[in-house]
């Protein structure tokens, strides 16, 4: 499976799925762990993919989104953004109505 298949497999198969910089219980960057932190507060279930360990997702997943930064959301399917725009969208509480 080519990389830009696996990553569409992993955002359909995952209702909210982060591309960071380490995992859920240990994020390598700030970036990384304010999403998790949200994420978290807001109690909802998600998965995540340490870019770290996947050089070809790493770059696939730039790529696939247009988007140069990671991390990156995707919540039912849909590219939300990354740490700032997860922060923007918690504290109007747009992202606790869409979740």
């Amino acid at each position: 499976m080519d990389t830009q298949a696996r990553i569409d497999q992993l955002i359909k198969d995952n209702k909210i799925m982060v591309f960071m910089k380490g995992n859920k219980l240990m994020p390598q960057c700030g970036f990384s762990n304010n999403v998790v932190q949200i994420l978290n507060q807001l109690g909802v279930p998600f998965e995540t993919f340490d870019v770290l360990a996947d050089q070809e997702v790493r770059q696939g997943i730039k790529e696939y989104s247009n988007w140069p930064t990671i991390p990156q959301v995707y919540v039912n399917g849909e590219f939300l953004g990354g740490s700032d725009i997860l922060i923007e969208m918690y504290q109007n509480n747009e992202l606790q109505q869409m979740l």
